[in-house]
């Protein structure tokens, strides 16, 4: 195959409507916005909310009070369950940078919060921002100890 034979898949680029543009082209006459109406006329389409000059549905629903801070700085943790901690040997120290160089976190600054789904059998020193009940149970009993990362 050349550089002069290479054209885009059948099918995958379709040419454009050239509406208004003669009976001939089938989107002559009313170029495909019907007969009258507002749809019809030259700035017609209103807003998504337009509900024929009646009050809006959104505005005639009572204000929503104490939805909360739309401002309020939002944690999100990075979920890892036990199952995933298999990877690790027996007395590893499980970090948010070990948990980088094994691919399960994508960067060391991302929160980390360990979940207790699955099981673990061998004791591992967990580091990581927040632990579910479960987890904290299962790594214990295992042999393992569990610290909680500041910040």
């Amino acid at each position: 195959m050349r550089l002069h034979e290479l054209k885009p898949a059948d099918g995958s680029k379709k040419r454009r409507h050239r509406v208004g543009r003669g009976l001939g082209s089938g989107w002559g006459t009313y170029a495909g916005r019907g007969r009258k109406g507002q749809h019809a006329r030259p700035g017609g389409v209103k807003a998504a909310y337009f509900e024929g000059g009646n009050l809006p549905l959104v505005r005639k629903l009572p204000f929503a009070r104490g939805v909360g801070n739309a401002w309020r700085k939002k944690t999100f943790y990075v979920p890892i369950n036990l199952a995933e901690l298999t990877l690790f040997q027996a007395g590893d120290v499980v970090s948010p940078e070990s948990l980088v160089t094994h691919g399960l976190v994508k960067e060391v600054t991302d929160l980390v919060v360990i979940l207790g789904h699955g099981e673990i059998d061998r004791a591992l020193t967990v580091k990581a921002h927040r632990f579910s009940a479960t987890a904290r149970q299962k790594i214990e009993a295992a042999g393992g100890t569990v610290e909680i990362i500041k910040g």
